[in-house]
């Protein structure tokens, strides 16, 4: 892959509570002169971009880094992030049932976002730091049996992000219709590269730019 390509799978990211609206203009500067396969902002910034820049893909973040809101706050922010414009939905499981292996209501709650999301693509955030291989693996199942298209590795926002033994992990446990994006720590074109190879369809960076075209 040449580094276009490699951008084009970048959901190329600014997700720091102090970030300006000039860091945010940088950002889809960068995202649409490269063409990266979206910008991941906040929430509070998608209806800013989606105005300036209308032709952007849009992601954002649900129930944003801990994950412990409610189903039916997460599926109101989804629907709220949609109607200001976001294209791409990345929501955060509730680790709290993880850990009470209450698979069961995490596969409702993914639905319901999924219900919300509509056609609009929704990415679960599993945060991988926090949790063994059999609930990565019940994940799987969840992720899958909720509706979702993509199960996403971290928040970033976590003590650790992606590892290479994890793509690996899910991919043998997802369907193949669910793709993978790998986020969290994840900065040089080596680790682009590495994780693509692995069967990501997506990473998620803030570096993505510098490191290819800077």
């Amino acid at each position: 892959m040449n580094d276009k390509e490699i951008f084009a799978h970048i959901d190329h990211t600014l997700l720091k509570p102090c970030a300006t609206r000039q860091d945010i203009d940088l950002l889809c500067g960068q995202a649409l002169s490269y063409g990266a396969a979206s910008v991941c902002v906040p929430p509070a910034y998608v209806d800013y971009i989606h105005k300036k820049y209308p032709d952007l893909n849009i992601c954002t973040v649900i129930g944003f880094p801990l994950g412990y809101s409610t189903a039916a706050v997460k599926a109101f922010e989804c629907l709220d992030a949609i109607l200001d414009g976001a294209g791409e939905i990345d929501m955060v499981v509730n680790l709290t049932d993880v850990k009470n292996a209450n698979f069961a209501k995490i596969k409702a709650e993914i639905s319901v976002c999924r219900q919300a999301c509509g056609e609009h693509i929704l990415k679960v955030i599993v945060e991988t730091c926090y949790l063994s291989e059999d609930e990565k693996i019940a994940l799987c199942k969840c992720v899958a049996e909720g509706g979702a298209d993509y199960l996403k590795t971290s928040t970033g926002f976590g003590p650790a992000g992606a590892s290479l033994e994890d793509i690996a992990l899910f991919r043998r446990h997802l369907p193949q219709n669910v793709k993978i994006k790998a986020a969290g720590g994840i900065r040089t074109k080596a680790d682009f590269e590495a994780f693509l190879e692995a069967g990501c369809e997506r990473i998620g960076a803030s570096s993505g730019y510098l490191v290819l075209f800077g």
